[in-house]
């Protein structure tokens, strides 16, 4: 593997740069510990600086010159050191060696590894930063003692220190995409920053370590990691240094921790001896950390804790185990996770003896959505005899684990044990969960509904028929799905967890038909019961996730999106390898980048969903639409068909509900091929179906859709005979005048201003899209806008060719019809002579590369004024923005 392109640190770099290029003043030092990264940035840093003006040395101090005068130094010193001075007289030398070097410049000094230089060396830094001006630049190793001089380079204000941060999450996805050759999905970039902590040395060896080992995947172009933990010896052996020789009470303590973390200050001190704790803490291998008013014991990084539990024999991690297990059930396993965590440990240490103590942890891992731990859990209940309880935890995280048929196979084994009325309506649940979503048998629904009958206590009818509504919902059966939800709702002895189900189909149905308020009062009425119904139906969150996230993508709600994508359910998902959770939420990220025209990060998002759910047929069908739409919208036209083609492969008649989003992905597809009518009649049926279905907030979605395609005025026949025709605008403010939210009015406001082709109102409506952070649509508005300006000449073309410059900046790539229908077209040479005359070229020069005289190329230019509505050169970078690709 090769030199690292280097990523992220853009405010430190800039800063370290923007200190040095004064020539004169304050120095800057960053510390940290080894391997985040401080050496890096000082050599960027250092690349970057004018060496003309400015006279930079550079010298990297280590162990083998520490003893040596001036041996820290020795590459910036002249060789010719004189003989029989004294070590003052050498000092003085030294700087006038260093200010003749210099000619006049002003002179950076940078030292890596600062901690480290010999005194002499030292010395003249200090001398150099206070009484010749020079700007230290440098890094040091925290925890390490500083040579008194370098110390005083801070204490007496000639450098600034600054303690360098470990890099972000960002920064991780970043390296680890240069390291892959290829994006990384975002559980796995956020586990292994967790496991480095942001040290750039720890991920690389780690990474390193899982390629050799075949422990990332590859799918769709995106790169996964397994979780698989591999450790390169030279990692270990790096960390063994940094842990050391320990005597036999310290190595307890740091195993302990190893094993236990977080686990209690008292506890620590209970189980070993206080003064072994206190020479660990000393050490830096352990820290002791502020938790809900108590005091937790974590090792120092979490690499070391990989290292000790590999090292540990195995009776010994065994008799740890079950040592922590006795001693946090001995003190009452009052924390929220000691449940889990006793189990863990039982289980682990070969102690596990009650399948009710596995069950439950099982059952507090699912829901905290970590589906491996939950499965692992439920499997060893069910082995330790937990019967039918244990059962139907196992075949629920089969099902969410992506293997239906063993989860099939799991609960038919139990069937006989389903005797009574609220086991018998919990099997029937969960066999009708992956029989449903798992299995895509149609028939499921059905079966539900004659199963329901047989059952006596209502609670029980409640539970299973919330099943068959929200199922029937996503078949489209929403008129059954609809009278289903509201009797559970009429009937008092429906569970929380059933009438949450419940609500969530009424709240889901709501947004399609855009009743965005009601379908928001539902919503919050649900997470708001959370509590309570958590623990017994964890996966209703999912059925909540999709009804918010159809009515936030509905209404162009971007920042609730967002706050979704930021809630602690996203995390749980992410972490605990919840795919359907973390897959969904990912295609709601790309709608959101989607919409405001960040055509990178929609491609990047909705490849990642589609990698996650590649072995789920859920949502798949709609993960690949996005995917298609984001090409599209980057006017990549063959993998758009791609993406279509395979959306249409996976996608399930079980979740038919998702078809708006599909047809209208379908139709930016052909439109970007050029087909302008193909998608105005897959965007015509579309209407039709949508306005059948009572779909109205997914209506007025692909109604903008013609809009956007200049169809404002195109007339709709309905099917239905008696249903006088409608032109797309009509229809369009009908619909706005009878949905919530502001959406509509907007998108009315809009093709409106098409009809009317007023490119006043069209600047209204694309500033209307800016106050939603829409900016895809505002940019094709204020678009259209300078397009009728041109036209008639009237208006100020060139201020609406400034905001559609000003909107392009929020967007990256962007190739959709709506931004060229409208835009001037320029031939082939004047586009030429336009892009030279934008980046600076003057129309002589010009002239001089095309072989064309002056004049010839100020018509040319006077041409292309004229057709994009500007007053001169000034303008014309912006306004190329508006001009597609010949």
């Amino acid at each position: 593997m090769g030199p690292w392109r280097f990523v992220g640190r853009a405010a430190e770099l800039n800063r370290l740069i923007s200190t040095a290029s004064g020539g004169r003043g304050r120095g800057l030092i960053f510390g940290g510990s080894a391997g985040i990264g401080k050496s890096r940035l000082l050599r960027e840093g250092v690349a970057a600086l004018d060496t003309d003006r400015l006279a930079v040395w550079t010298a990297s101090a280590n162990v083998a010159t520490a003893s040596l005068p001036f041996g820290g130094l020795a590459q910036v010193l002249p060789t010719d050191q004189p003989p029989g001075l004294t070590a003052a007289a050498l000092l003085r030398w030294a700087v006038e060696a260093l200010n003749q070097q210099a000619a006049g410049r002003p002179i950076v000094l940078a030292i890596d590894d600062a901690h480290l230089l010999d005194p002499s060396s030292a010395a003249l830094v200090y001398l150099m930063a206070r009484d010749e001006g020079a700007t230290v630049l440098g890094t040091l190793r925290s925890g390490e003692q500083f040579p008194h001089p370098i110390a005083a380079l801070w204490t007496d204000d000639l450098v600034e220190m600054v303690e360098l941060d470990p890099m972000s999450v960002d920064d991780v996805s970043g390296l680890l995409t240069q390291m892959l050759e290829g994006p990384v999905d975002h559980a796995s970039a956020e586990k292994l920053w967790k496991l480095s902590e942001g040290n750039a040395l720890f991920l690389r060896e780690l990474v390193l370590a899982a390629k050799q080992a075949g422990e990332f995947t590859n799918k769709f172009g995106v790169n996964r990691w397994t979780g698989k933990l591999e450790l390169a010896p030279s990692l270990t052996d790096l960390i063994d240094a940094r842990i050391g020789e320990l005597t036999p009470g310290v190595r307890t303590v740091v195993e302990l921790a190893a094993f236990g973390e977080p686990i209690g200050f008292d506890l620590l001190i209970k189980a070993t001896d206080p003064a072994d704790v206190e020479v660990a803490e000393e050490r830096g291998l352990i820290r002791v950390v502020d938790s809900d008013r108590r005091k937790n014991v974590r090792l120092h990084h979490p690499l070391y804790g990989e290292v000790v539990r590999r090292r540990c024999p195995t009776v010994r991690t065994r008799r740890l185990e079950a040592q922590l297990a006795d001693l946090v059930q001995a003190a009452g396993a009052r924390r929220r996770d000691d449940l889990l965590r006793v189990a863990v440990w039982r289980l682990d240490s070969g102690t596990a003896q009650d399948p009710m103590q596995l069950l439950m942890a099982g059952a507090q891992a699912f829901a905290g959505f970590d589906v491996p731990l939950a499965t692992r859990l439920a499997r060893a209940a069910l082995d330790a005899g937990g019967g039918f309880d244990a059962a139907e935890l196992l075949s629920t995280m089969l099902m969410f684990s992506d293997q239906p048929l063993e989860a099939i196979a799991v609960l038919d084994a139990v069937e006989k044990q389903a005797t009574s009325n609220d086991r018998r309506a919990r099997w029937l649940v969960v066999r009708g969960l992956v029989s449903n979503w798992g299995l895509s048998r149609e028939s499921t629904p059905d079966e539900l509904a004659v199963d329901a009958k047989a059952l006596i206590d209502p609670a029980d009818q409640c539970r299973v028929r919330s099943f068959e509504a929200i199922m029937r919902l996503h078949r489209l059966e929403s008129a059954a799905a609809l009278k289903i939800a509201r009797s559970i709702l009429d009937r008092p002895a429906a569970s929380v967890a059933a009438r949450g189900l419940a609500q969530c189909t009424i709240a889901h149905l709501q947004a399609a038909q855009g009743e965005s308020r009601a379908s928001e009062r539902a919503i919050a009425s649900v997470q708001a019961d959370a509590p309570l119904w958590r623990a017994d139906m964890p996966y209703l969150q999912l059925a909540l996730e999709l009804a918010r996230g159809t009515r936030l993508a509905l209404v162009g709600d971007v920042a609730g999106i967002d706050a979704i994508v930021a809630d602690e359910f996203a995390d749980l998902a992410d972490a605990g390898d919840f795919r359907l959770g973390s897959g969904y939420l990912s295609i709601l990220r790309a709608q959101a980048a989607r919409l405001r025209g960040q055509s990178a990060e929609a491609l990047r998002t909705s490849v990642q969903a589609c990698a996650v759910l590649a072995t789920s047929r859920i949502y798949a069908g709609l993960a690949h639409a996005e995917r298609a739409q984001a090409h599209a919208m980057r006017g990549e036209v063959d993998e758009a068909r791609g993406a279509m083609d395979d959306s249409d492969e996976v996608q399930a008649p079980i979740m038919a509900i998702l078809y708006p989003w599909r047809e209208q992905a379908r139709a930016a597809v052909v439109a970007a091929a050029g087909d302008v009518p193909g998608a105005v009649d897959i965007l015509r049926r579309l209407v039709w179906r949508l306005r059948a279905d009572g779909f109205a907030g997914h209506e007025v979605l692909a109604l903008h859709d013609l809009v956007r395609l200049a169809r404002a005025t195109e007339r709709i026949n309905w099917p239905e005979e008696h249903d006088p025709a409608q032109t797309v605008a009509d229809r369009l403010t009908e619909l706005a005048g009878t949905l919530d939210g502001d959406l509509p009015e907007i998108m009315a406001t809009h093709a409106q201003a098409h009809a009317r082709r007023s490119g006043k109102d069209l600047l209204i409506a694309a500033d209307l899209f800016r106050v939603k952070g829409l900016w895809v649509y505002a940019a094709e508005a204020a678009t259209g806008a300078a397009a009728r300006f041109r036209e008639s000449r009237t208006g100020d073309a060139a201020s609406a060719t400034r905001m559609v410059d000003e909107l392009l900046t929020h967007c990256d790539m962007l190739r959709t019809p709506a931004l060229g229908l409208s835009k001037p077209a320029l031939t082939e040479r004047e586009r030429q002579i336009a892009r030279l005359a934008a980046s600076g070229v003057s129309s002589r020069e010009i002239a001089a590369q095309l072989y064309l005289s002056t004049r010839t190329i100020e018509n040319h230019l006077q041409r292309v004024y004229a057709k994009l509505g500007i007053a001169g050169r000034g303008q014309l970078g912006g306004a190329l923005r508006m001009v597609p690709d010949a």
